[in-house]
């Protein structure tokens, strides 16, 4: 179990619709701004006696996202055949952010949230 985390956050306005009778209204294309908390765990502190850099937590998160602002998720090849729920989106960003990640990072952890309204939020972690 991760002792220590890190957490910034950011958000995304992004449009798309979820094309299954499954998903109600939601498979027209709306839009919506997904809240987006990272949080970075590592086991003990670094040299440093932080997790990470909150400056270079805060840029990771942001050109994470960057490609994904004021986009209609249905015309992005990374989701292409997928339905662009919460849960999928925010898997996609936590892959993004482990992958951005410098060497001998010494991380265990990377875990991100979206709040999609005020009483519904999805998360989840990737192991490093």
């Amino acid at each position: 179990m991760s002792r220590f985390r890190l957490t910034v956050d950011d958000h995304i306005m992004i449009a798309h619709s979820l094309n299954d009778p499954f998903f109600g209204p939601a498979q027209n294309l709306h839009g919506a701004t997904l809240s987006i908390q990272a949080s970075f765990f590592r086991d003990s502190l670094n040299e440093f006696g932080v997790v990470m850099d909150i400056g270079a937590a805060s840029e990771l998160l942001a050109s994470t996202l960057e490609p994904l602002r004021y986009q209609n998720l249905d015309e992005l090849e990374e989701f292409r055949d997928r339905f662009t729920t919460t849960e999928v989106i925010i898997e996609h960003i936590a892959q993004r952010l482990a992958a951005g990640l410098p060497a001998g990072h010494g991380l265990s952890a990377v875990e991100v949230e979206a709040e999609e309204h005020p009483r519904a939020r999805a998360s989840v972690r990737v192991q490093l």
